[in-house]
């Protein structure tokens, strides 16, 4: 999914609307409660979007390699148990 439609469902999740490569100034919107996002809205929805994203990532990361710590196995171990 495009960054320009994960911010506009997260600021507007029952918006029906299409644009063009991710341009903020082509989007029609079809189906809209209340004014439509900003420009700099839908930018700082994206930012927080992509600092989640970062984080999620940091995260499972972090998880996986305690798992791998309490199993006492490295990674390279753990995909030959699981291949």
């Amino acid at each position: 999914m495009a960054d320009l439609t994960k911010a506009i469902r997260k600021l507007k999740p029952t918006a029906e609307f299409s644009f063009t490569d991710d341009d903020y100034s082509t989007i029609k919107w079809d189906v809209l409660e209340g004014d439509a996002p900003t420009k700099k809205e839908i930018d700082d929805a994206m930012k927080a979007l992509k600092a989640a994203e970062k984080t999620e990532a940091s995260d499972k990361a972090a998880a996986k390699a305690a798992l791998l710590d309490r199993l006492g196995i490295t990674e390279d171990e753990a995909k030959l148990l699981l291949s």
